[in-house]
């Protein structure tokens, strides 16, 4: 279906994008006689004998180089080798200088940056802003082998080892700090990124179809300057005189700060639409709201306000040509409000189907400029992802990394990331669960692209065949999510025309297709093939979701659990989980029921493991004490806890920075809904130390905070006390019974270390 038919197909969708050239139809570039790499190169020699005299594209990653789909500089290099360019990488250089960065020449067309498959920030320290001591994308797991903002300083360094050549900045990094953002390491909001790292384009999110497009143009000797029309980049805008083209509106037209009309509910059924139309006025106003915080659709997150809402209806043509000013850069840094406000519309113009373009404004005067983010790229069709994933990937480290054996299981050679990944399959990329913790749908989008089965098959059969200490035991068939492989939208119209930030929340879209048979059928398929003994899933599971498939629970549980399933209910309480955008408790506790269930059919004895979250905004002591009480009720004791790491870009962290619930409307007045922020290390060790109540070293700290609540009832010996009066003589730390050291000093065991499932 053309843009043309789906316009006047789909009346009510104010964008449908154009069609997007396939991957795979674009004329292969002169070099692609010089064959397929086993390894893309790393070194001159290597280049030699592939009879190169220079590369095409260089790739620079935070990374060590591991040729395996899972690795996004293997994926991007491996992409445009298949489009007939010469690609070199240049993995985990030595920053300090220019020197590492000349190592491969320079390169014909572009640069490829990127910190790698983590944001350095993220990677290099915790969440309580303390360095690690590891990485796991490093060989031997030493950390420090990247710098800090590792995509601005590579960048710096390769326009010092070869000045005029084009560089395109891509990965996490980069995609998440595309706009201004709140940066928690600095504690301060800081400049787009492609300011900081004067790169000439930014490629965001899933970046095979962008970069494909501008290797192409480039090659043709189109100025990297005059590519400013592809989607899924962004770039400082060098002249005005296209401005006129462009229909450029304000952000506060889409999203005010400050009072609004009635605005359409997002979670409104098209029946409760079209029943709301004018006519209906006493309907319409029933169920919109007045959008304030003590009206009903005040518990609706992220309500915006579209022109369209209150004008005419823009035409397909006018919308396609319309591009939102963003507060600038130095309004957003010293006005919370603005950087809220910001931060709505932001994730407003995320589905490719009607996003605008954004601009925003950095400096004043003379030194004025605009960073400018075309819209998101246009998903994969599964016919592209089977393309991209079926590339001669060798699957494995380069051999560089090898030790004097040729081999990566040495301390000194392994790469825990590989081996974490060597035997797993990726299945689909995407999410549309829209928490607001998490940076994977601004990353990937919520649109679920997913691979065929056949395809994922054939990966598991060459793995099977191929992959050097392959036992028969695949580690995951997954992906960002473990179950939402084929789901989607039942209408490409609703869908292109949907403004919702997550189908999920607050419960299951009615427009969403929730049916995992094509996911048992895959699983089975895959498990069926002669040398696979046994499938296991490690992906994140959607258990709103399975609820309401008890098949594909059943299959999961029966075949495809090691013992453990690792699980994220997050939190208990409805005021945290809320400003998560998580369902409720009680859904975990219906999965888990389902769970004991299916175990118990199979004769087997597994256990569930859940993740929570310490400090998040909006949790208070009191829902951190119910919290503990309620794992306490439960016989459960968390070995890991996850503590609220503001990653730029999130909801969560504008949420952080602002002090303001932006899943609401944001005002300058009392009706802006504040949010408790969780800040300075003893609140946050306080939250973290309510999720570990068992570990004796929390005691001292549980009590002084449990006496302040007026909750001293629930220290003693009893079975209602959450903690003792006493502390062990020892001062020796907690260890869970399945990883205790016999010589190890330790209190007597807590009443039990987790629940059967």
């Amino acid at each position: 279906m053309t843009a043309a038919t789906a316009a006047a197909a789909y009346p009510d969708v104010s964008f449908f994008p154009r069609d997007a050239k396939p991957l795979m139809s674009y004329r292969p570039y002169w070099a692609r006689r010089f064959g397929t790499a086993p390894f893309l190169p790393m070194s001159r020699a290597e280049m030699e004998r592939l009879g190169w005299d220079s590369c095409d594209v260089v790739l620079v990653t935070g990374d060590a180089y591991v040729d395996h789909p899972s690795f996004g500089m293997a994926v991007i290099g491996r992409v445009l080798e298949a489009q007939g360019f010469r690609v070199g990488i240049i993995a985990q250089p030595d920053w300090h200088s220019a020197e590492a960065f000349r190592a491969l020449g320079k390169p014909n067309l572009f640069w490829g940056v990127t910190a790698g498959n983590m944001d350095s920030m993220i990677n290099r320290y915790t969440a309580d802003r303390k360095i690690r001591s590891d990485d796991a994308y490093t060989p031997g797991n030493v950390g420090g082998k990247r710098p800090d903002r590792a995509a601005i300083v590579y960048s710096q360094r390769c326009r010092e080892a070869f000045g005029g050549v084009p560089i395109i900045l891509g990965g996490i990094e980069g995609s998440l700090r595309r706009v201004a953002h709140y940066d928690y390491w600095s504690d301060k909001v800081r400049r787009s990124i492609v300011v900081d790292s004067k790169c000439d384009l930014l490629l965001y999110g899933n970046a095979e179809r962008a970069l494909v497009e501008v290797a192409h143009r480039l090659a043709r000797r189109e100025p990297v300057e005059r590519i400013t029309d592809v989607r899924g980049t962004a770039f400082v805008r060098r002249t005005s005189q296209d401005a006129a083209q462009w229909l450029e509106i304000d952000s506060t037209e889409v999203d005010r700060p400050g009072p609004v009309p009635p605005i359409p509910n997002p979670y409104q059924t098209t029946a409760e639409r079209a029943a709301a139309r004018p006519g209906c006025a006493a309907t319409e106003t029933a169920a919109q709201g007045d959008g304030d915080s003590n009206g009903a659709a005040a518990e609706m997150p992220l309500l915006f306000t579209p022109a369209a809402a209150r004008n005419a209806r823009a035409s397909v043509a006018e919308r396609a040509r319309t591009v939102i000013r963003l507060p600038g850069f130095e309004q957003v840094r010293s006005d919370a409000v603005l950087y809220a406000h910001a931060s709505r519309v932001l994730h407003q113009e995320v589905n490719p189907g009607n996003a605008r373009a954004l601009v925003q404004a950095h400096g004043a005067g003379a030194t004025a400029r605009d960073v400018w983010i075309n819209p998101p790229p246009i998903a994969l069709t599964t016919a592209e992802m089977d393309h991209v994933f079926g590339l001669p990937y060798a699957r494995g480290p380069h051999p560089r990394y090898a030790d004097a054996n040729g081999r990566f299981d040495r301390a000194a050679t392994r790469i825990p990331a590989w081996e974490m990944i060597r035997f797993s399959v990726n299945i689909m990329r995407g999410c549309f669960g829209g928490c607001a913790f998490c940076s994977i749908t601004e990353h990937e989008g919520r649109i679920i692209q997913s691979r065929s089965a056949s395809s994922i098959v054939r990966e598991v059969e060459q793995m099977r065949d191929k992959a050097s200490g392959f036992t028969g035991v695949v580690s995951d068939l997954g992906g960002p999510t473990a179950n939402m492989y084929r789901l989607g939208c039942k209408s490409p119209r609703i869908e292109a025309a949907c403004r919702k930030p997550s189908c999920v929340y607050p419960g299951i879209c009615q427009n969403l297709n929730t049916d995992h048979t094509p996911l048992i059928a895959l699983y089975r398929r895959v498990r069926a093939l002669p040398g696979i003994k046994k499938i296991l899933i490690s992906s994140g599971l959607r258990y709103d979701l399975a609820v309401h498939a008890p098949a594909y629970v059943r299959e999961l549980v029966q075949h495809h659990v090691g013992g453990y399933l690792k699980i994220a209910p997050e939190h208990t309480e409805a005021g945290p989980l809320a400003k998560m955008m998580k369902p409720g408790i009680g859904t975990y506790e219906r999965f888990s029921q389902m769970f004991d269930q299916y175990s118990r059919e199979a004769g087997k004895e597994q256990f569930l493991v859940p993740y929570f979250i310490a400090a998040h905004p909006g949790t208070t002591e009191q829902d951190m004490l119910n919290l503990a009480l309620w794992l306490k009720r439960h016989g459960l004791r968390v070995d890991q806890v996850q503590t609220f790491y503001p990653s730029p870009m999130a909801t969560a962290t504008a949420m952080y920075h602002t002090g303001l619930n932006t899943l609401k409307g944001i005002h300058r007045d009392s009706r802006a809904e504040k949010v408790d922020i969780v800040r300075g290390e003893r609140r946050r060790r306080l939250h973290k130390a309510f999720l570990r109540y068992h570990d004796p070293n929390n005691w001292p700290l549980l009590r002084e905070a449990l006496k302040a609540m007026g909750r001293a009832d629930l220290i003693g010996s009893g079975k209602q006390h959450l903690i003792p009066a006493w502390q062990p003589a020892t001062g020796g730390a907690y260890q869970s019974p399945r990883r205790k050291n016999s010589t190890a000093a330790a209190p007597p065991p807590p009443p039990k270390q987790q629940r059967k499932r």
